[in-house]
């Protein structure tokens, strides 16, 4: 398995593979956003839209590929305000169902720890379904659950559903904002 950051023109070119694991995704009941059955030129054009994100240096995603296949995803979502450069969110880390229990996951989260780190961010978050499998691999990956908020978001079927917030300190300058 290979693990590669996309620019803006890569991730175009495979919207619609990334398309096709947004709607196995959703399909496999995960809340990442979006309620099913998911249409995949709706998922197309989502992932298209991400592109001027990772242009701007908004969005960093990467996509792990086994073969010529496309398993998973990660993003990270770097803040644009001035006195919250040294963070950023981790978002939409997928695995295909098939793909799962193999370590997918956590190869991506690394990937985008080792990455935030390397540009200077010093403090991660995310939220996460509360219950669901993704909830194990962060906290088994050293992250701090700080807590969850009830009724957050629709999950596919529709029914609301609570979320949880954790955090991930990095090694770096402490109390010093990355000039990216």
């Amino acid at each position: 398995m290979t693990i590669v950051r996309l620019d803006a023109t890569r991730l175009c070119e495979r919207a619609d593979e990334f398309a096709e694991l947004l709607v196995d995704t959703v399909a496999g009941g995960a809340s990442v956003g979006f309620l099913g059955p998911l249409d995949p030129a709706e998922a197309a054009a989502w992932w298209r839209e991400r592109a001027a994100e990772v242009a701007a240096g908004q969005l960093a995603v990467w996509a792990a590929d086994d073969g010529d296949r496309l398993v998973g995803t990660v993003g990270l979502a770097f803040a644009g305000k001035a006195n919250s450069r040294h963070r950023a969110e981790v978002v939409k880390l997928m695995v295909r169902r098939d793909g799962r229990g193999r370590g997918i996951g956590r190869r991506l989260l690394a990937t985008a720890e080792r990455a935030a780190a390397e540009s200077g961010i010093t403090l991660l978050h995310l939220d996460t379904e509360t219950d669901s499998l993704a909830e194990r691999l962060y906290g088994s990956a050293g992250w701090t659950r700080l807590g969850a908020i009830p009724d957050y978001a629709a999950a596919p079927g529709g029914e609301l559903r609570p979320t949880t917030i954790y955090y991930k300190r990095l090694p770096g300058a402490a109390g010093t904002a990355p000039t990216r």
